[in-house]
Order: structure tokens, then sequence, then C-alpha cells
């Protein structure tokens, strides 16, 4: 055997050395457990240091002699290769170390979080979906009065609010400048009321209206999720609208850097493009010294024009409109003589681009919105279009709108004793939608409701346990192909909507405790509002308390 496969040889051996120190003196095999030992045990804390100090002073040593031996290799020609191999080897080794590293820390955090989780749900006594006790009879009869009863009422309300949408909007678009301000097009109804499952009081409207710049600027957009991104990581499922004039990064177009003479028309340009005044960045709605569009400026020109809008039409109606939420652009409560009010949200959105994906200024329930310039995306259309498809191949009087109805109920109640939580209708209805989409349709029937609650409460509960709950169109491939979600947001990464719940403990020990008493409570707050008479009929007063 040669001189250089000696020395390569011996390369190897001590890189072998320093990746075995590693290892086997890391904490990974090896825990600190002075991470878990009570506080009395300074003594050993101080000598598992100490040790851990040594380990490290001898791993130097070890890499400081391999150094060395790489020098003295370098300095012959002939060992060229050898020496590649001992710097290949020598890398191979801190990946590893770095590896373990890594690994050690995400299991550390894992085992934090996880007996962190397990001492939330376990103050008070955990109770389980499976183990909640509902009756089949009080259950139906709390249906009956939830749903059939109301069904007229909020078909008419609808009819009202969808008329009267009509005449603001047309009002609205009057006071409009046609050559200056936002383009406002048609409402489109969404939520619960336009789904068919609204039970609570007053009567609320969820309306989205898409807006476009005027003519020649148009909306760019860039979603989180596209291929050159830069959202931050608490803006998933966001995206920025910047305003660009038409023809500004079209390539191939000169008419806006070249002087074309007077007898030479651009074939992408009308002749009036280049009479209009350009528009400042506040007649665009746009934020500070930016092209983005900003929502507190969409909110604010919105409530201006809708003001506008009333004040020219308020004469022929007999009844009062004044703005909800001064936080929300359309946030409207009519309130009529007889004292019945209709609250309706008139949300300023922006169409992406051809499909049924709108950028909203805010939610009707959220409390923060994202800042700007990230406008949220709602998908409200694809739920609504997926709750519809799926119905098609339920049973008859089939269950599904049941179970949402209820838990939305037992949600809205629980908040009025406890107070808000991080959980919305939105996550209850989520759940619903991804158990339609994965259980065979004929688990839906009238007869199975008590199953089905039982199952849509059971999966909130997982999902709480594991701090995981994905949106439904996002990254999702059980979403049927008719419902036409679009191919970037189908082979998206998920969407987990319990994110703020991960970084936020208190916030998530708080809706723990909300969903655990909502469970506790269920039976009683059922049986509650469908009260039993001595003839046997149902006592009429649940809509009198929603």
């Amino acid at each position: 055997m040669d001189v250089p496969q000696v020395k390569m040889q011996g390369a190897i051996a001590r890189v072998c050395m320093v990746v075995a120190a590693a290892i086997l003196n890391h904490p990974l095999l090896f825990p600190q457990e002075n991470s878990t030992l009570p506080e009395q045990d300074e003594e050993l804390i101080a000598r598992m240091r100490e040790h851990e100090e040594r380990l490290e002073m001898e791993q130097a040593r070890l890499e400081k002699e391999l150094s060395q031996l790489d020098s003295k290799l370098e300095e012959t020609s002939s060992e060229d290769e050898d020496g590649y191999g001992s710097y290949f080897w020598y890398t191979l080794s801190l990946v590893i170390f770095l590896t373990i590293e890594v690994v050690r820390v995400d299991l550390a955090d894992m085992e934090s979080r996880s007996v962190e989780d397990e001492d939330i749900f376990s103050e008070n006594g955990s109770i389980s979906s499976r183990t909640l006790v509902l009756d089949k009879d009080i259950l139906s009869n709390f249906c009956d009065r939830c749903i059939y009863t109301s069904a007229h009422e909020n078909w008419r309300v609808r009819e009202f609010v969808e008329g009267f949408a009509d005449d603001l909007l047309e009002s609205l678009r009057s006071v409009c400048d046609r050559e200056a301000d936002m383009e406002v097009g048609d409402f489109v109804g969404v939520g619960s009321m336009f789904e068919s499952w609204k039970v609570s009081k007053p009567l609320m409207c969820d309306l989205i209206v898409p807006f476009s710049p005027p003519e020649p600027y148009s909306f760019q957009f860039n979603l989180w999720c596209g291929p050159s991104s830069d959202m931050p990581p608490d803006m998933q499922g966001c995206g920025t609208i910047k305003v660009t004039r038409f023809g500004e990064d079209e390539e191939g177009c000169l008419c806006g850097s070249a002087n074309l003479g007077d007898d030479m028309l651009c074939l992408l340009h009308s002749k009036n493009d280049k009479v209009r005044v350009d528009h400042s960045p506040d007649e665009l709605l746009c934020s500070k010294n930016t092209p983005y569009l900003a929502k507190d400026q969409v909110m604010k020109w919105f409530q201006i024009s809708v003001t506008k809008a009333w004040g020219r039409i308020s004469h022929k109606y007999e009844f009062e409109v004044t703005f909800r939420n001064l936080d929300a652009a359309g946030a409207l409560k009519i309130r009529f003589r007889s004292g019945k009010v209709i609250v309706m949200n008139i949300i300023p959105v922006v169409q992406l681009e051809d499909t049924d994906a709108y950028f909203v200024s805010h939610f009707p329930s959220d409390c923060d919105s994202s800042p700007d310039p990230y406008w949220h995306l709602s998908f409200a259309v694809f739920e609504r279009n997926l709750l519809k498809h799926v119905a098609k191949s339920l049973p008859d009087n089939s269950c599904h709108l049941h179970c949402l109805q209820i838990v939305t109920f037992l949600h809205r109640k629980q908040t009025g004793l406890t107070g808000k939580s991080a959980l919305t209708t939105y996550h209850l209805k989520t759940a619903l939608l991804h158990l339609l989409i994965s259980k065979s349709p004929s688990k839906w029937g009238i007869e199975s409701m008590e199953h089905r609650l039982r199952d849509v409460l059971g999966f909130l509960q997982r999902s709480l346990q594991e701090k995981r709950l994905n949106h439904v169109l996002i990254g999702n491939s059980q979403v049927p192909e008719e419902v036409r979600v679009p191919e970037i947001f189908r082979m998206s990464e998920p969407i987990n909507l319990f994110r703020p719940l991960v970084l936020q403990r208190e916030l998530y020990a708080d809706t723990v405790r909300h969903f655990q008493e909502m469970l506790r409570n269920a039976p009683v707050l059922i049986q509650e509002y469908t009260p039993l008479l001595s003839n046997g009929g149902i006592h009429h007063r649940l809509d009198e308390s929603l």
C-alpha cells in the first residue's frame, strides 16, 4: 500500500472519529435532562454542562488535526485527488452534525408543545365528542324550529336585500365620475344566508361588490403561492394588488417610450388614452408613495360613495339605514318602523382575473384585518358552489345543513356566555365541507344526524388538538373538478387556518376552553331552546332567542 493511500485512510479515520464523537455525545442521544429536572439539582446540571464543554473542546482539537492533515495533502500535487476526498468527508461530517442539531431542536420543540397541549386539554376534565349525550328526538325538534319555520322568512329577506342592493348600487354608480372613479359591478350573494343555513337573528346578508379602476388603468396581482412571491409566512392566502397603466409593463409596445410622430398610432392604445390626465395615487386608492391598492383608502371611498348613494334614494323607502361598524366599508343596519332589523354587509372586492376568487378588503367576522397592502383572498363563491355540487348526490332531506346550523348555534351561544375566541363560524363550515367530500353521500341521511353531528364536533376537536385545520379548497385533491377551483390553488401547499393558535399559546388555551365548554353545555342549550309542553308540543321561542 503506497503512502497516499495510507494518508487517505488516516484522513478518513480521523473524520469518522469526529462524526462518531458528534453523534455519540450529542444531546439527541443523551438528552439534556436538566430541561426537566427540578431546580434543586443545580450541581448535577453544572457537571453536565462541564462535560458538554469538554466534549466540544475535544471535537475542536480533532477538527484542528484534520485541518493540518489537509494542508499537508495539498502541498503534494500528486495527492490532489486525495485532498478533494478528505474535503468531501469533512464536509459530509459537518452536514451530518448540523442535521442532527436541527432534528434535535425540532424534536425538543415538538415534545414541549405536546406536553403543553396535554396540559391544556387535561384542564378541568376534557370532554370528547364521543361522550357527548345527544337526544335524537330533541335534535329533530330543534331542527324543525331552526330550519323549517325560518326558511320562508329567509327567502323573503333575501328577495328584499337583493332588490335594495340593486337600487343602492345603481345610485352609487350615478354619483361616481365615470372618467375618474372606480367602476362598480354587480353584487354576488355569499355566506350562510345564500347557502341556506342561516338561523341567527338579526338576519344578516353578505354581498360582495367587485370594482375596477378607470381606463386606462388595470390591476396586477401577486399571490402568496405565485412563482415569484415574497409574501411573509403569516400572509398565506393573501396577495397584493398593483395599479398599473395599460401598456406600462407590456413587452413590445414602444408608444410610451418613443416619439412616434403625429401621424403614427399605436394599435394597442387609442388616441383617447393619450388625452386622459394621469390620476394621482390617492385617486387610484393606493397606499402612500406606492402603486399598491390600499384597503383603508378603498373603505373610505366606498363609505363616502354609499352615503351619497343612500342620500339620493332614501326618500323612496320607509326605513332608516345606518353604518353598523365604521371600520367596515359597507356594514349597514336597516331598521323598519316595526322595529325589525336586517343587517347587510356590502363588501368591496377585486376579482382575480376571470375566476370566482375575490380579494376582499375585510371579512364581516374579522376583528383584526391584515395590514396594507395585503388583501385576503375569498373563495366564498367556490364554497357555495361546492355545497350545491355535493347536495346533488346527498339523500333527500339530508342532515348536512342541520349539523352546521346546530354547531353554529352552540358556538354563538357559548360566545355569548364566555366571550369571543379564535374559533369562528368559518372554521365550523370548513370542518363540515371536509367531511362532506370525504364521507359517502349515503351517510348524510336525516336519520344519521346524531352521528354526523358527532363527526363534525370530533373533526373540530382533533383539529384543535393538532393545531391544524386546512383550508378546504387550497391544496386539496379531493375537491371535485366540477367546482372549477383554479389549478394554481389546487396545486398549492395547504393553508393552516389554525396557524395563529400555533404561534399564540394563550389564544390557543382560550379557544380550547371555549370549545370544551361548548361541548359540555351542548345538551342543555339544545334542550333549553326546544322545551316540551305538557301536551307534547314544542314551545315556539327559539326564533325570539337567537
